[in-house]
């Protein structure tokens, strides 16, 4: 007759995956923005006799690839590097031409490189080490938080110009977009 766990000992355990949940749950949650961070990766790096090139937060690859690594919570054991392959190109509806899996491999050698990006010893699982993650949520907090929805609001949405706040800050920022605007239409008729 099997042997099952105690109630102590399931709750002892669940308690453990609860706290390591709710600790990565909190590093997701506060991001503070450090510029820093992204200066020390942007440079091209040598390690013995191979240069590699720097990681730049204006690269849509990527970007691409920390969003689906750091969204991949539910392989636990790693990724391959056809399984990200894959997991890429379903998440960004992109066809195996745009992005082949020479490129993947070559920006995964990259990340691991900058110390990002970690493979099981046993086997050509990849997974994000700790300063990946810090990296990667930097990224999304930057695309997706920060400059995404500036420029959906710059590009897509008008704002009212009589709901507009009385502050030096608001006035200054409608005349910029008031500027941009201007030569955006300049651009056009040329």
């Amino acid at each position: 007759m099997p042997k099952y766990p105690t109630q102590d000992a399931v709750r002892k355990r669940f308690q453990i995956i609860t706290s390591r949940f709710a600790s990565f749950q909190t590093q997701f949650l506060n991001v503070h923005f450090d510029f820093s961070l992204l200066q020390r990766i942007a440079p091209p790096i040598t390690i013995g006799s191979v240069r590699f090139p720097g990681i730049k937060i204006h690269d849509p690859r990527i970007t691409r690839l920390l969003e689906v690594l750091l969204h991949g919570g539910n392989t636990v054991g790693g990724w391959t590097a056809k399984q990200i392959h894959e997991a890429v190109l379903t998440t960004f509806q992109l066809s195996a031409k745009n992005y082949g899996l020479k490129q993947l491999r070559y920006d995964l050698r990259k990340l691991k490189s900058h110390g990002l990006l970690e493979r099981d010893a046993r086997r050509y699982a990849y997974r994000l080490t700790a300063k990946g993650v810090d990296v990667a949520l930097h990224f999304l907090f930057f695309h997706k938080r920060q400059c995404g929805p500036l420029a959906n609001s710059r590009f897509h949405y008008k704002p009212d110009p009589a709901s507009r706040p009385n502050s030096k800050l608001q006035t200054a920022y409608h005349k910029a977009g008031k500027a941009i605007e201007n030569m955006v239409n300049l651009l056009k008729a040329a």
